[in-house]
Order: structure tokens, then C-alpha cells, then sequence
């Protein structure tokens, strides 16, 4: 297959791009910058110029550009980061993609968990409608901007990715060094259900998707087990062989995250791999036990 790739310097990108090249797939990136190589197309999402040609002939996109939700603490200006870089490189390469001559077969295109809002102990599928707040009014715009593709006949699904967790950088890289010195502990309350990956299945599930031609629309991309954060914090610290005793309050993750706190951290998503178990997929870290016994390997 000839895929083009966006967002793939990130920890998911990496991975993937890695994955199929391994197994024979022509992968192209798209990069901001000049080129350089044959493997490398250019693009500038802000100012919406992409080359549809260049897309003409790829079997599918995968699109993971977007700056990171937890990175900085969010701002005014942060929060409208988060939006346009989301938006206006989902909006290019949709539009691109529907006027490639030979359009792709399948968009795939990032989103996240949190498209549900705060679900309390209520689980959720892939059926459920959207939440409220920040970060599922930004799910709504950042999925609603593939709609060019969409309209042009091209699949297009929504990967509302959990926590995804690897052996380095993301959720993993931040937690580690804590757990590790006896820091760890939950977040608030710790019963907010959180929802994770591996980034092995995360990889994988992209890579199922790219043939499932049944499938379009949101699909969850989290585990199996559902966990709330204490859980989460606890099986942690046993698999570093520490103790969980630091508990953070909910004011101390208000001020050093701002509004991520309560829309991101504190806020409950009890959401199930609906889609991806009806169709088949068998996650290689079921359990939260081996997802972090593989990313703290």
C-alpha cells in the first residue's frame, strides 16, 4: 500500500510509519519543512496548501497532526493553538483528498476520548453523542473538519484514542520518573475512569483499520479493561515495585494545568472498544497489566 502519513515525527507517528515500512508499505510524510527525501511531500496546514496530485494514487491517509493537549498549560491563546492546528490541517487534507484525480480509499484521522465529555460511571460507545466541554467541543470541529473527504465518497474514521502508552515519551514518559522515586499517586479523587492503549495496539488498531472497509466513524481506541484512575495509579506503582502514597489534589492540578485539569485529568470517560471488538480485533495488552509491563520494558 502507498500511504501518506502526517504528524509522524510524534510518538504514535514513529511507531506506525516504523511498522509499515517493515512490512513492505510505501509510507509518505507529509513535513512542513523542505524535503528531504523522496519520501517526504511538503505541506503548510495553516495556510490550507497541500497538493491534491500528490495525494492522487495513495491507497489512504493517516492524519495525526495536532500540538499536544497536555504540553503546555492551557492559555487563552493555547486553547486556540490546540483548535487551529487540529482544525486547518484536518480541513487541508480532506480537501486535498477529495480533489486528488485518483482520491484515496480511507481517511484516518486522529481525535480523542474525550469527544464524550465527562461520562461519570456511565459507559460509552462509539454511538454515544457528544459531551460538553473544551475538549469535546474541539473533538466536534477537529472530526466535522473531514468532511470534504467524507462528501467526496472517501471512508473516513475517527480514532478517539485513550492514554496511549509506550515504552518511551507521551503519558509514560512523564509518569515514570514519578512512580519510579515513590511519587506517584491518583488524581483528585481517583475515580475517574481512564481509558488507555498500549501503543502496540494503537499501531495496530490503525493498521486494522486501514483495510476495514465496513468501517467509518468514531472508533474507541482504548483497552479492553476499564480502570479508574486509583486503579490505574496502584497498578502502576506495583509494577515499579513502589509505593502510591502521594496523592495530588484537584487545586494543585487546577493551577499547574489550568483547564486541562478538570476537562482532561479529572474528568471521567468510561468508554469501550465497541467498534474494534465487533469487527475482530484482539488486542495484543488486554489488560492494564501487560499494557504497562510492555511500556516499562
Amino acid at each position: 500500500m502507498r500511504i501518506v502519513v502526517s504528524g509522524a515525527s510524534g510518538l504514535i507517528g514513529t511507531s506506525l510509519v516504523d511498522d509499515l515500512r517493515r512490512d513492505g508499505h510505501e509510507v509518505i510524510r507529509l513535513v512542513r519543512r523542505e524535503p528531504t527525501g523522496p519520501d517526504q511531500l511538503r505541506w503548510d496546514p495553516a495556510a490550507g496548501r497541500l497538493d491534491p496530485a500528490a495525494l492522487s494514487g495513495a491507497d489512504a491517509i493517516v492524519h495525526l497532526s495536532g500540538a499536544g493537549v497536555g504540553d503546555r498549560r492551557w492559555t487563552s491563546r493555547y486553547k486556540a493553538t490546540l483548535i487551529d492546528s487540529r482544525v486547518d490541517s484536518t480541513r487541508t487534507i480532506a480537501t486535498a483528498a477529495a480533489q486528488a484525480e485518483k482520491p484515496p480509499k480511507v481517511l484516518i484521522s486522529a481525535s480523542g476520548i474525550d469527544a464524550y465529555g465527562d461520562t461519570g460511571d456511565r459507559e460509552v460507545r462509539e454511538d454515544e453523542p457528544f459531551g460538553t466541554g473544551f475538549l469535546a467541543d474541539l473533538c466536534r470541529v477537529w472530526e466535522a473538519a473531514t468532511g470534504p473527504a467524507e462528501n467526496a465518497g472517501i471512508r473516513v474514521t475517527h480514532l478517539r484514542s485513550g492514554l496511549v502508552m509506550g515504552p518511551s515519551g507521551g503519558l509514560m514518559g512523564r509518569l515514570k520518573p514519578l512512580f519510579k522515586a515513590g511519587l506517584g499517586g491518583r488524581l483528585g479523587s481517583g475515580r475517574q475512569w481512564w481509558p488507555w492503549i498500549s501503543l502496540r495496539d494503537e499501531v495496530a488498531a490503525i493498521r486494522f483499520l486501514l483495510t476495514a472497509d465496513a468501517v467509518a466513524g468514531p472508533v474507541n481506541l482504548v483497552g479492553p479493561e476499564l480502570v479508574t484512575n486509583a486503579e490505574f495509579t496502584a497498578e502502576f506503582a506495583r509494577q515499579v515495585h513502589r509505593p502510591a502514597l502521594a496523592p495530588v489534589p484537584p487545586f494543585a492540578l487546577r493551577l499547574a494545568l489550568g483547564d486541562f485539569a478538570d476537562n482532561g485529568i479529572l474528568s471521567s470517560k468510561r468508554a469501550v472498544p465497541g467498534v474494534l471488538l465487533d469487527h475482530g480485533f484482539e488486542f495484543t495488552d488486554a489488560t492494564l497489566a501487560s499494557a504497562l509491563r510492555y511500556s516499562l520494558s
